[in-house]
């Protein structure tokens, strides 16, 4: 389920995100990161990222990691958008592909504060 309810929507194919690598933001016991929320990437959020100690700019073909740019959807720890919102770099978020499980870290109303239509860019 997602945030909003509703059946959890694909957040990206095109990169392939998901902590399962199905390109949903679906979570299970193993995800200790927590990678639920399918935000819209923005040139703030991957330099935030980056400094806190997560490059996701640069890819990594081992990991099968193409790297990501502004615009990507990604599915990112619910922690680390927390930490972002409260530099000022959060990233816009799609509803629909975030799951409900995110509402455990992040609240609703800040989840929607930041909601962008899926396909956005």
């Amino acid at each position: 389920m997602n945030v909003v309810g509703g059946d959890l929507l694909p957040c990206s194919h095109d990169p392939l995100t998901g902590f399962y690598r199905d390109g949903c933001c679906g979570t299970g016991p193993e995800d200790v990161g927590s990678h639920t929320v399918c935000v819209v990437m923005t040139e703030e959020f991957l330099a935030f990222s980056q400094m806190a100690g997560n490059d996701l700019t640069t890819p990594r073909p081992e990991w099968g990691f193409p790297g990501l740019q502004a615009g990507d959807h990604w599915c990112v720890c619910a922690a680390r958008w927390l930490e972002a919102h409260r530099a000022g770099c959060a990233a816009p978020v799609v509803l629909g592909a975030t799951h409900e499980r995110v509402t455990e870290i992040v609240p609703i109303d800040l989840l929607t504060a930041f909601a962008v239509a899926p396909g956005s860019n």
